[in-house]
């Protein structure tokens, strides 16, 4: 059965989508532009999430901000979520044992979202990835062991997007197939798509919870196969005890 979506409402959340980690004040003209609604419903769109407590106007600025009860929705899903709590004390010991970054994330339509990231980069700029932080689907491990295991109709999507706005496509779907490939035969993929970080990311096959990605990471000039010969056992070993004490406690 077709499911039927409440556009109002479809359309409210795109609103709040548009706000974004140094896109704190958005006016009605940049919603629309993000969003690609007119202005006359961006603008409807605005009252209402006003007048419900989610967004805050800046009447000197004649912007809007999100207010402080996302916040409580955030903390609520993070405090919800069997994963999570399972998965962050298991992270955190690998992550202060090897000292490396370990990172827990799931997909958002075109981006990958991180549940959890624990870091312990000698790199100060690259300690500050944190919960909510994104990161692309198509450049990094953490989104290329997803798409080895997302449904072939989502994966088929993606790739259309990722083509229409890409130059450099071709090459680039030729490595992502090779991330599928390596995710299928050996468990893990690979990918430094930042200077001198090397990341590897398996997804976590859990009956009772879909679309969880572990990575773990490291600022290295080593190349990415020495890299994943070290981290690649302690990556598959923490994923498979995430695994098995999730599935453990059942739905």
């Amino acid at each position: 059965m077709a499911t039927t979506l409440n556009r109002s409402l479809e359309r409210g959340v795109d609103i709040l989508r548009a706000f974004r980690p140094g896109s704190t004040l958005l006016g009605n003209g940049e919603l629309a532009e993000r969003t690609g609604l007119s202005p006359a419903t961006v603008s409807r769109l605005t009252q209402t999430l006003v007048a419900t407590g989610l967004l805050e106007h800046d009447r000197a600025a004649r912007a809007y901000r999100l207010a402080a009860p996302v916040l409580s929705l955030a903390h609520a899903m993070r405090t919800g979520s069997v994963v999570l709590q399972v998965a962050a004390p298991l992270m955190r010991a690998l992550a202060e044992k090897l000292r490396i970054n370990v990172g827990l994330a799931v997909a958002d339509r075109s981006e990958m979202l991180y549940l959890e990231s624990i870091r312990y980069n000698r790199r100060v700029s690259l300690r500050s990835v944190v919960s909510g932080q994104r990161v692309p689907i198509e450049l990094t491990s953490l989104g290329r062991a997803w798409l080895a295991v997302a449904p072939p109709q989502r994966r088929a999507a993606l790739f259309a997007e990722f083509a229409a706005r890409r130059g450099d496509w071709p090459q680039l779907s030729r490595e992502i197939e090779r991330s599928i490939e390596s995710v299928r035969r050996r468990g893990w993929c690979v990918a430094s798509w930042q200077p001198e970080i090397v990341a590897l990311a398996t997804p976590l096959r859990m009956h009772s919870a879909e679309g969880h990605v572990l990575n773990v990471s490291v600022s290295s000039t080593d190349s990415p196969k020495d890299v994943a010969a070290e981290l690649s056992a302690p990556l598959l070993a923490l994923a498979r005890q995430i695994v098995k004490a999730v599935d453990s406690r059942g739905p």
